[in-house]
């Protein structure tokens, strides 16, 4: 086995750099008085000069530089050594640079505005952010998470003592992201929020600054990632989930064994990410009629699992509601005239003093709930599919002879590199397999 020490050390340190950020902007906005000014003029507001779009285009190229690279990596030189230092590289530009914006996780909420919203203008630059990571992925699988997407690296770094995480519980958080992803277009398709950016994890801790709950949260996250691989990743990234789905079908993908597969299980113990299958035996002819049945069950359960989630969504309307500014304001001026609160908050105090008629508001508020309505039902509908969409696939059956990297859910981290014997062989590091591990054939393989 390569002795890794080396690179063990360098991520403990930057585990330490990245917790200790955290704790100082945490316990900093804590301890930090806000001054008191008496007789103090506030100063004239001067807009700020927005960035040359020369800039914006060199992040661009700078991003297909480094997805090219680790695609180049991933694929061609299966390199974990390289790509954990561009992982690092990213963080640093991508990430703390850059201060984590735009990126193309963020981007799908600006791609969704501009597709329904004609009024709003979406740059160019944001479009190829977005679309870059797509195109790279149908054709060389996630290199993106492997080593460019700063929340990714950042999480890649800290990722040191990663325990498995059982089988049911990760094949049902996994449905989170889809979720996710869904209430992100929700929202961003009706112009309500960017909760993707909203409830970024890293993106306080990138900036150096944020609301101490953001960054308690992202805390959390990465203390959580030492021992258990990306959880953000994993269970709640709307991105990867898009990632995943295209990856499926990627043209070219890592393979685990460069030649034969000795299965020796070594990759399947180092994923973090339980993202290697393993080989299968034949099914029984006894089974086959079972599993059979099983998939057609799956399949006829899509229709009612969507139904369903329709019916649901019926009902989510006012809740979903809830974020949208026009409607909470509409709530509160209801309750206002009628007594069921004192007082008012600035928002409503703001609005009677402008002397907008509040019939008018309130009519545009159940507009806008009405809206939610179908959006939810919408959103029911998608979430009944993703859960039907994953009892057939875990119904389906599929033959393997070696092991192999589930390319849906596989970062291509290249972690598995560093453990496959016929990897150390292929670079002329060992002679012969037998030289790491002694093989011994115990029947069909599990």
């Amino acid at each position: 086995m390569i002795p890794f020490s080396s690179i063990f050390r360098v991520r403990a340190l930057l585990v330490l750099g990245c917790l200790g950020l955290f704790s100082s902007l945490a316990v900093g906005s804590e301890l930090i008085p806000v001054p008191e000014f008496t007789n103090h003029d506030v100063p004239i507001t001067r807009q700020s000069v927005p960035d040359s779009p020369m800039w914006e285009w060199l992040h661009v190229a700078l991003l297909v530089i480094a997805l090219s690279i680790a695609s180049y990596m991933a694929i061609v030189s299966r390199s974990r050594k390289g790509l954990f230092v561009l992982a690092v590289a990213s963080l640093l530009w991508f990430g703390f640079v850059r201060g984590g914006c735009i990126c193309a996780i963020g981007a799908v909420q600006n791609v969704t505005l501009g597709m329904f919203d004609s009024s709003y203008a979406i740059p160019w630059t944001v479009i190829a952010i977005f679309v870059l990571p797509l195109v790279f992925t149908l054709f060389f699988g996630r290199t993106f998470c492997a080593a460019v997407c700063p929340l990714g690296a950042i999480q890649e770094v800290v990722a040191i003592r990663p325990v498995r995480v059982p089988s049911w519980l990760d094949h049902s958080l996994g449905l989170v992201p889809y979720i996710y992803l869904g209430l992100a277009i929700l929202y961003a398709a009706t112009g309500t929020a960017f909760i993707i950016c909203r409830y970024d994890p890293f993106v306080a801790m990138f900036r150096m600054s944020g609301n101490i709950n953001m960054l308690i949260f992202g805390g959390s996250i990465l203390l959580l990632g030492v021992f258990i691989g990306r959880p953000y990743c994993r269970y709640l990234c709307p991105y990867g989930a898009i990632l995943g789905v295209l990856s499926k079908g990627s043209k070219w993908h890592g393979r685990i064994a460069p030649e034969t597969c000795i299965q020796c299980h070594l990759c399947e113990n180092s994923c973090p990410y339980g993202a290697i299958a393993t080989p299968t035996r034949p099914i029984p002819k006894t089974e086959r009629v079972k599993a059979r049945g099983r998939l057609a069950k799956s399949l006829l359960s899509v229709p009612v699992l969507i139904l369903c989630g329709v019916l649901v969504g019926m009902l989510l309307g006012t809740p979903l509601s809830k974020l949208d500014t026009d409607v909470r304001l509409a709530e509160r001026i209801i309750q206002e005239d009628a007594g069921e609160v004192e007082g008012m908050t600035d928002a409503s105090e703001a609005f009677r003093n402008t002397g907008q008629s509040t019939s008018l508001l309130i009519e545009h508020a159940v507009d806008r709930r009405e809206r939610f309505g179908w959006l939810g039902m919408v959103l029911g509908g998608w979430v009944g599919l993703v859960i039907g969409v994953k009892l057939v696939m875990l119904a389906v059956r599929r033959r393997r002879v070696d092991y192999e990297p589930d390319r849906a859910r596989c970062v291509s981290c290249a972690r598995c590199y560093w453990y496959c014997p016929g990897e150390h062989v292929r670079q002329g590091l060992v002679g012969d397999v037998s030289q790491l591990v002694s093989i011994e054939t115990k029947g069909a393989p599990r």
